[in-house]
């Protein structure tokens, strides 16, 4: 994915919202400037710092440790029909994964393959990489579904 000089988070997000997705629940993924987006979306505010308990990748909800997280039960892979409806996309219609929430409110981030690579928890606007860095931020987008926004260091674990 390469960054472009577009519009700052501010003015996607609301156009983001109004585009309908190409398919049901299915998310468009693009890079955003972490230095731009207003201070509820970042990792400064109280609900996104990737300090707070709730949102380290130690927390029962969020560890890759728990089934409900990985890539390899049934509910969270590849090939289970119901993650074809949730195809993550590039600008370009590239598929770069998919994702699949969890019974404790934790939305993970998967790669085509099945490999988590990122989870938003419960409460939270931001995405997490599986070590804890924050990654980026969560919108939900008109239809279902949800846009993700993720900082270039995040970009390439897809």
């Amino acid at each position: 994915m390469t960054q472009t000089n577009g519009p700052d988070m501010r003015l996607a997000l609301p156009i983001l919202m109004l585009c309908g997705a190409p398919a049901l629940a299915d998310a468009p993924l693009f890079l955003l400037d972490q230095t731009r987006l207003p201070f509820d979306l970042g990792p400064g505010a109280p609900q996104n710092q990737p300090a707070r308990q709730s949102n380290s990748p130690h927390a029962a909800a969020n560890s890759a440790a728990s089934s409900a997280n990985s890539g390899s039960s049934y509910a969270n892979s590849p090939r289970n029909p119901a993650n074809e409806k949730r195809v993550i996309f590039t600008s370009d219609g590239t598929v770069v994964g998919y994702y699949a929430p969890n019974g404790a409110g934790t939305l993970n981030l998967f790669t085509v393959t099945g490999k988590r690579v990122a989870y938003r928890p419960r409460g939270s606007k931001s995405l997490f990489s599986s070590d804890g860095r924050w990654c980026g931020t969560v919108a939900d987008a008109s239809g279902g579904g949800f846009a993700f926004g993720i900082i270039r260091d995040c970009a390439g674990l897809f």
